[in-house]
């Protein structure tokens, strides 16, 4: 669930309870560099820190980052954060270092204290992040490994080469490549005779129809150990619609029937399966096992959970508008810079807001969903079409491609309150991603009135018999 919203305490939580508490693995890096900024509250970094297998690269990360007293105060703004490193296609080991040990402290504190499978996700798209990601998920003792937003086809082998000790690494999409481009992690070499012996995690393909499945999983070389089926009402990013995309009068895609993953196929390919996007109530997960899952995958119910990233003052003006019914979700076509249909919640004083959106300043310096480009002079550049309209075009871009973006990158952290402080003492503002089926939502709140935790949740969806 975007950055951080689906955090280590959620997934504890989740997983202490017996099911699998899954942690979102988008940009930890730059989570943990400003949670360690902002004086890391309660000592939890640090305390996972302490428990990496190399504690000089630990010891590197926290004199880099960490401020006892947090951000200094300048008048009645704080200081912006310290810039963690960009994503690139050659890595420097001061970059490599900080994704490894990000990685490592969000699944060890899932994992701490109880026996609990936990999981982590990842985005197809952030290809450059993915293998040191892979590995300090890996070293953390990280189940399983989830990934969408594209067909992740080298995973499983990228699994194999890690939990070996061996180099991995996964191909990145250059546009306008005139060969292949990779980048890659060396356990060793990072490492070196502090590697432990590495257990390989189980990996699930989020996928959204049937021939994306069985590509999967015609080849052991890109076979799962299971699919997540996510349907178009799932929050975040959605597959779009098969064949001509088609806008309603809100300017949302169209779904129809082509859209609809064929369960009796899947099941035919004999690998166990769950199902995501609007399974929400207890109905949705009888319904589920009934048609051959193994459960579902649920997000939004947790998302407005106590033991969520989100920050409280967001939980509760979304928990507010669930209540009084006037909470809508809508699919934005425009809103990421990735190309694909992305929910957004509607709330006041987030970027769904035009004029929130109108006052903001394009400002890309972030950079996780930038992709990288060969440039006529045979380089590799970088561009976003959520950046500056001037520089996105100056980089070979399309004018058209930056209308309506969003800047996911900054709006998200800001969701878990790690938003930036611009120098002239602008704050990032947040947007909310939720799943469209809210009814379960709807029905859960009616029960928890004042807020709800985890295992709330977990009572509600399966009660104990």
């Amino acid at each position: 669930m975007g950055v951080g919203v689906s955090s280590w305490q959620l997934a504890r939580a989740v997983s202490s309870a017996g099911e699998l508490g899954v942690v979102s693995g988008t940009a930890l890096d730059l989570v943990l560099a400003r949670r360690l900024q902002d004086g890391d509250e309660g000592g939890h970094m640090r305390r996972a820190l302490a428990a990496f297998p190399v504690p000089a690269m630990a010891q590197r990360i926290l004199d880099r980052y960490f401020q006892p007293d947090g951000r200094a105060t300048v008048g009645m703004t704080r200081r912006p954060y310290r810039p963690a490193p960009k994503l690139t296609l050659r890595q420097a080991t001061e970059q490599q270092e900080l994704a490894v040990v990000a990685n490592f402290a969000e699944v060890w504190l899932a994992k701490e204290g109880h026996d609990g499978v936990v999981g982590v996700n990842y985005l197809e798209k952030v290809q450059m992040a993915t293998p040191t990601a892979a590995l300090g998920a890996i070293l953390a003792g990280v189940d399983y490994v989830l990934m969408g937003a594209g067909l992740p086809r080298e995973i499983p082998r990228l699994l194999d080469d890690l939990a070996a000790g061996r180099v991995g690494g996964v191909g990145v999409d250059v546009q306008g490549a005139e060969h292949p481009h990779r980048v890659e992690v060396d356990p060793r070499v990072l490492l070196g005779d502090a590697l432990p012996d590495l257990r390989r995690p189980r990996f699930l393909a989020i996928v959204a129809a049937n021939v994306l499945a069985a590509y999967l999983a015609r080849d052991q070389a890109t076979r799962p150990d299971g699919f997540v089926v996510e349907g178009h009402h799932a929050g975040g990013h959605n597959a779009p619609p098969r064949g001509k995309v088609v806008l309603d009068g809100h300017d949302e895609p169209v779904y129809g029937p082509r859209d609809d993953v064929d369960l009796d196929k899947l099941a035919a390919l004999s690998i166990p399966f769950w199902l995501a996007g609007g399974q929400c109530t207890p109905a949705h997960l009888a319904e589920a096992r009934s048609r051959g899952a193994a459960g579902i995958q649920v997000g939004t119910l947790f998302a407005l959970a106590a033991e969520s990233g989100l920050t409280p003052d967001l939980r509760n003006k979304l928990r507010r508008e669930l209540l009084d019914g006037s909470l809508e979700v809508r699919t934005d076509s425009l809103a990421s810079p990735t190309g694909f249909p992305f929910k957004v919640a509607r709330v006041v004083g987030t970027l769904s807001d035009p004029t929130v959106y109108a006052e903001r300043q394009r400002l890309c310096d972030l950079s996780y969903l930038r992709t990288p480009y060969q440039t006529p002079h045979g380089d590799v550049g970088y561009r976003c079409p959520g950046e500056p309209t001037r520089m996105y075009v100056r980089k070979g871009g399309d004018v058209a491609d930056t209308a309506g973006r969003t800047c996911l990158c900054n709006a998200l952290t800001s969701d878990i309150g790690l938003g930036q402080t611009r120098r002239d003492g602008y704050l990032e503002p947040p947007l909310v991603t939720l799943g469209s089926q809210i009814d379960g939502l709807r029905d859960l709140a009616a029960i928890h009135q004042d807020g709800w935790k985890a295992r709330d949740v977990l009572a509600w969806l399966s009660p104990p018999v």
